[in-house]
């Protein structure tokens, strides 16, 4: 009996739908690492060219139209906190010394000269100064130079709440579940850039709202490379050696009888 016929015998068929399927599934997984590897990849170089790009100055109408493409890149601008327009993140960690402690992000209109804006996480403070009125603590100069990195607006992941919506009647609201420009700007008398930043930390600034930048690791895309490379050594495996099985099995059964 021919390998084909052999594979899909009575005795057989069941076995090799099941070996087929998982041919299937590996073909799946090492084309998926494959595409994990492209995008690790592409991650890797664009934070790469970010954090050896120069400093990018912000400054108001003049801005370069990819920004949202420069995410990471250092900038600097100029500008006049409106703490009127305050808001506060929830639910943001600050790493202590004896653990974590939950508490927001402040993020503060900078208005430039034109009359545009850019937000500013201006940083993290505690979860008891949960009222618009306990912020006035930590307002600052409101003409400033802000130094920092771009990021960009956060977008709700899969099952996470929502920002809530106005209420009638309602015009703003102090705390938000994300940066979330676009909604944002539905309440700011300016025009916001389509990015916000993230302030640095300042040696000779160590009051609240404490100041961290996200410093992201570029992913091990050459581990992508090796898990793709074992799910179709597992396919091979499977696609040449299922075949070779059989003959054995079916040479061992007509030696018996």
């Amino acid at each position: 009996m021919n390998t084909f016929r052999l594979m899909f015998s009575r005795r057989w068929w069941w076995t090799t739908l099941l070996v087929l399927g998982g041919i299937g599934l590996t073909i799946r997984l090492g084309f998926w690492q494959v595409d994990r590897y492209h995008q690790n990849k592409s991650f890797s170089d664009h934070l790469t060219a970010m954090q050896s790009a120069p400093v990018l100055t912000l400054s108001g109408g003049t801005q370069p139209t990819n920004l949202t493409g420069m995410e990471y890149r250092q900038v600097q601008a100029t500008g006049t906190f409106d703490f009127a327009y305050q808001i506060a993140v929830r639910n943001q960690i600050w790493v202590q010394t004896w653990g974590n402690d939950v508490g927001f992000i402040l993020v503060t209109p900078l208005v430039f000269p034109d009359g545009s804006a850019v937000l500013v996480d201006r940083g993290w403070i505690p979860l008891a100064d949960n009222t618009p009125a306990s912020w006035t603590q930590f307002n600052q100069e409101r003409a400033v130079t802000v130094r920092g990195i771009i990021r960009l607006p956060a977008q709700p992941e899969m099952g996470g709440e929502p920002d809530p919506t106005l209420a009638p009647g309602q015009t703003s609201m102090a705390f938000w579940n994300l940066v979330n420009i676009p909604r944002l700007q539905q309440q700011m008398p300016y025009s916001l850039l389509p990015v916000y930043i993230q302030q640095a930390p300042d040696p000779a600034f160590t009051g609240m709202p404490y100041r961290a930048l996200t410093d992201p690791e570029p992913s091990a895309a050459d581990n992508n490379v090796g898990y793709a490379a074992m799910w179709f050594a597992f396919t091979a495996l499977l696609f040449g050696g299922y075949p070779l099985y059989l003959r054995n099995q079916e040479r061992g059964t007509a030696e018996y009888q």
